[in-house]
């Protein structure tokens, strides 16, 4: 029986515009896809998503690397966001009696960041890589959800966007989700077991 229901971050609760970065790079005379091929490149995307750098020298890093601390800066403030539908259904699943929570690969300021959102409150705990200091798909990002939480793995249900991110859940029988909006998160919910309204009956 599902108890917990486990949320990635960027691209499932929250959105950056390509568009934006696309605009940023161009007007500091960039490539498309510099910024974020730089920026997610490893070793530095794992320094930073493990607590081995701050957010601060990892754009600190990007700017330099690209030749420009401005794009780096403004790349790395844009601001987001929220899928108010997967709010909704988060308040849903914990009105019937579940649990909700995040799990990200994600920097130094992302308890800031989900302050700043203001969304703290919509989910029963955030889990971030740069505390626990393993990036999913590690096992380890898991096994430590499932002890902080106090469950088993066949308790949890998790969605990512990116599939590559899943394995390690798979690997430890969670049942998992590729994440591609939220109705089709919700149908698997249901299928789950999770007493969720079906996409088609949910007013908007």
């Amino acid at each position: 029986m599902i108890r917990v229901v486990l949320f990635d971050l960027d691209g499932v609760i929250r959105h950056f515009d390509p568009a934006h970065a696309a605009d940023i790079e161009q007007r500091h005379g960039l490539e498309a896809g510099t910024l974020e091929g730089i920026a997610f490149a490893q070793p530095l995307i794992d320094d930073v998503t493990t607590g081995r750098i701050s957010r601060a020298d990892w754009m600190r890093r990007v700017g330099a690397l690209v030749g420009s601390a401005a794009a780096a800066e403004e790349w790395g403030s844009q601001s987001p966001v929220v899928d108010e539908e997967l709010l909704e259904l988060s308040d849903e699943i914990r009105a019937v009696g579940l649990r909700t929570a995040v799990l990200t690969n994600g920097t130094d300021t992302i308890h800031a960041e989900i302050a700043a959102m203001g969304i703290g409150n919509r989910f029963d705990a955030v889990f971030n890589s740069a505390d626990i200091g393993y990036v999913k798909p590690d096992i380890r990002a898991f096994g430590h959800v499932l002890d902080a939480l106090g469950v088993w793995a066949e308790d949890v249900f998790f969605t990512d966007d990116s599939a590559s991110k899943l394995v390690g859940a798979d690997a430890l029988s969670i049942r998992t989700h590729r994440f591609e909006g939220v109705a089709g998160l919700r149908r698997q919910l249901i299928q789950a077991g999770v007493a969720v309204t079906e996409p088609e009956r949910v007013r908007r």
